[in-house]
């Protein structure tokens, strides 16, 4: 699934050729992909028909572009989605699932997805309740907005109003594991498996680590690095692995190429060499180092 760095290509894209231009008439050529709209096909095409994109924001792994309506087109790419700007008269992608016209040279905006896990829908903005960095919060009061069905999702660490120290408390009062919290997008979010095994090697800790006994200094250098490998993958293009992540020309990332533990099951360790280990981890896979990440005699953890 696209995290943080590949989502926010993404809107990257669509900011620089989608905002400004308005919709025409929207094709729904697979109700699944809209599946989250509840009033249906009709709805969903009419709400955006004539209106003009002004925006194109994200929070952690969901984007959205802003409507001159008041509302947005909320974007998950799920598994396999890509949202592809491509010209009007292009063939037609195999899993083209929605078009979107836009005004000006003709182009078009595609959403493609292959297994049909992602999903867009037209949703109202709300005002953002998410925790703010006492000290921006009048910086980013013009941006407190967010569509209603992801108003629990917290901010991410690339926010400039991402909160440390509250993140930092919440963190110890969680009777969790550090993997499981950094997967938690109500806690931060855009970090997802890759980026969490990726930051969590290069803070030298284990995902197994209880979160409650984890000191203030730890968390600001797990921080850190969750910062270092989400702008490092960002600066990248992202991570594509199967082809099914691009950006909104259809180009693939190329940090699978920088990824130290993902992915390199019996591999040595770029720092130790120690083979790297795979376990299975809720329904997935996690990597780490077993010299430089040890495991944890005993957690405090709740089961």
């Amino acid at each position: 699934m696209p995290e943080l760095p590949e989502v926010e290509v993404v809107r990257r894209g669509l900011e620089r050729w989608v905002v400004g231009r308005g919709i025409g008439d929207v094709s729904v050529l697979h109700p699944r992909s809209i599946r989250r709209h509840a009033a249906g096909a009709g709805d969903f095409s009419g709400r955006l028909a004539g209106r003009a994109v002004t925006a194109a924001r994200r929070r952690g792994k969901y984007l959205w572009l802003t409507l001159d309506s008041g509302e947005a087109l909320l974007a998950h790419l799920g598994m396999s989605g890509q949202l592809l700007v491509q010209p009007a008269e292009r063939a037609p992608e195999r899993h083209l699932r929605v078009r979107v016209p836009l005004d000006g040279d003709g182009g078009e905006l595609r959403f493609v997805d292959q297994r049909t896990f992602g999903h867009l829908m037209v949703d109202s903005l709300v005002a953002d309740t998410a925790q703010v960095r006492p000290d921006t919060a009048a910086a980013v009061g013009a941006d407190l907005a967010v569509p209603s069905v992801i108003r629990h999702i917290a901010r991410d660490p690339l926010d400039s109003a991402f909160d440390d120290r509250a993140f930092a408390e919440a963190l110890r009062r969680r009777r969790t594991t550090l993997k499981r919290a950094l997967l938690d997008q109500s806690l931060i979010s855009g970090v997802g498996n890759i980026y969490a095994d990726e930051a969590l090697w290069r803070a030298r800790l284990h995902g197994e680590r209880a979160t409650a006994d984890l000191e203030r200094p730890r968390v600001a250098t797990l921080l850190e690095q969750v910062r270092a490998v989400l702008r490092d993958a960002l600066e990248d293009g992202g991570t594509s692995f199967d082809g099914l992540y691009v950006n909104v020309n259809g180009e693939s990332g190329y940090f699978e190429r920088g990824l130290k533990v993902y992915g390199r099951r019996d591999l040595p360790c770029e720092r130790c060499g120690a083979l790297i280990r795979r376990v299975a981890f809720m329904n997935r896979s996690s990597f780490s180092c077993p010299k430089c990440q040890p495991e944890p005699w005993f957690s405090e953890a709740a089961p």
